[in-house]
């Protein structure tokens, strides 16, 4: 009958709900995804971010030395054998932190280790090698930090590992503790070596 046909609601009536019920949900979930992704930033290992230039040859360039250094640094430099190149800088304190490290390292001759001092005054880069200790065979300025830059570097200090051939092996992001030196570094260049000889004929 048409005296009891109940009335259709209009469509706002159940939209208004909806987009009431959108407007408190949607904030908390946005806010839920933001927390979730800073968490996992936090929590994740620096130094486990991968390079892309693993595998490739180091880029090319040429550094004068540092002031107060007769050797310089430059891709050549980085051919024959496996080495260690060091990105660093005077103000950094992540590196004051890593340097006894590579102190103790250069005292024990294990791998050559060649600086790349990264923005930095020259003055100050040679105060803080002659005060703290110089352990690099070779060290490079790189003044206005063009050359870090091709080595994809986020950020003073990162250490990397190239082979004999030239070419980048590993790359460690933050400060090189011992842990780090003689459980990763040292082992990959005993194994790199190794291998190395392996393919001689």
């Amino acid at each position: 009958m048409v005296g009891n046909t109940v009335p259709a609601k209009p469509e706002t009536d159940v939209a208004y709900p909806l987009s009431r019920r959108l407007m408190v949900v949607l904030p908390v979930a946005v806010f839920a995804g933001l927390a979730f992704v800073l968490a996992w930033g936090l929590n994740r290992n620096a130094a486990d971010i991968p390079s892309a230039l693993i595998g490739d040859p180091v880029p090319e360039f040429s550094l004068p030395p540092v002031e107060g250094r007769t050797l310089g640094l430059s891709s050549a430099d980085l051919v024959g054998e496996v080495s260690l190149v060091n990105v660093f800088a005077s103000w950094c304190v992540a590196c004051r932190e890593e340097h006894p490290v590579f102190v103790r390292l250069a005292a024990d001759s294990q791998v050559p280790l060649h600086g790349l001092n990264y923005k930095d005054r020259p003055e100050d880069a040679a105060k803080w090698l002659n005060t703290l200790g110089d352990p690099y065979t070779r060290t490079g300025a790189d003044l206005n930090g063009r050359v870090a830059i091709d080595w994809g570097v986020y950020g003073v200090p990162e250490t990397f590992v190239v082979s004999a051939g030239g070419r980048i092996a590993y790359k460690h992001i933050g400060p090189v503790t011992e842990k780090a030196l003689n459980e990763t570094i040292l082992p990959l260049v005993e194994r790199i070596r190794a291998e190395a000889k392996e393919r001689r004929p």
